[in-house]
């Protein structure tokens, strides 16, 4: 564990392809943010992570994992997946309607993170996506 909040540090959480990953991430994202005295911005980066996680599970076959990066006072979490289709365009999420039950899961993470993102990986051999988003603390 690092010595100071200010060092630097990550952890990569591989998960199979099952929903019930998605509580497993949300509570092991909780007790690292604890550990490492940021318990602060622990519920928004949940809500982040369980939508991250839960689409990788839910939209795609095959493994996920979660990614948890902290540098400078940012807090990183990422979810790679297996399909190296990109998520849907901002246009379709602003048209999100707020009474589905999917689909507003990105719209989420763009009002509550500071920054997000995506980019194609290779992981293992694999091709897929990794889907990023920022949370700053204040």
């Amino acid at each position: 564990m690092p010595k100071t909040k200010d060092e630097p540090w990550e952890y990569t959480l591989h998960i199979p392809h099952d929903l019930r990953a998605v509580t497993v991430c949300r509570r092991t994202l909780r007790l690292i943010l604890t550990m490492h005295g940021l318990i602060r911005i622990a519920d928004v980066a949940e809500l982040l992570a369980t939508e991250l996680v839960s689409n990788a599970v839910r939209h795609t076959k095959g493994p996920a994992s979660l990614r948890l990066r902290w540098r400078d006072g940012v807090l990183r979490i990422g979810a790679w997946d297996a399909d190296p289709e990109p998520p849907p365009p901002s246009r379709e999420l602003a048209y999100a309607s707020i009474e589905a039950e999917a689909g507003r899961g990105l719209e989420l993470v763009r009002a509550c993170a500071d920054d997000w993102g995506w980019h194609p990986l290779l992981q293992g051999g694999d091709r897929g996506k990794y889907v990023w988003c920022d949370l700053g603390v204040a």
